[in-house]
């Protein structure tokens, strides 16, 4: 149930940011919150992160859909720690969220603007959390065991 409420969950935060952005902005319009280091930038991005890949719409939704299967199903099976569900539910939750961007959209709506970063959105933020999290579990657990 973890899993599956932490992946609903982000999966509406970020449609709802996306949402506000295309509601009120126009596309390649910038406001700037803080100068030189936070603004929103409406794009749309047609590939992975970076722009890589730019028009493989269809690996995309394959490589999202079975992402998510692959965790449904490892979540099902294992019944992994309430950590590894959390984790689990925002990066399944991130996939989905840029994977209904790139059905209705051909391409993925991206806002925030850091610094010298990409632009990028609240589903990537679920992403990198996510993998990040699961990799100092795991690190954590191997440690753990003496290794």
């Amino acid at each position: 149930m973890r899993f599956f409420l932490t992946m609903v969950i982000m999966l509406m935060v970020d449609q709802l940011s996306k949402y506000w952005v295309v509601t009120n902005f126009n596309l390649g319009e910038k406001w700037t919150i803080i100068e030189g280091i936070l603004s929103f930038t409406y794009i749309h991005n047609p590939g992975a992160a970076f722009g890589l890949m730019e028009g493989k719409i269809w690996f995309f939704i394959f490589a999202a859909f079975m992402v998510v299967a692959g965790m449904i199903y490892y979540d099902s099976k294992y019944n992994p720690p309430d950590i590894i569900k959390y984790a689990l539910g925002l990066i399944a939750g991130g996939a989905l969220g840029n994977l209904v961007d790139r059905i209705f959209y051909k391409s993925v709506i991206d806002f925030i603007s850091v610094g010298w970063w990409p632009v990028f959105n609240i589903a990537d933020i679920g992403i990198v959390v996510g993998s990040i999290v699961i990799f100092i579990f795991l690190l954590y657990q191997e440690r753990g065991n003496g290794a």
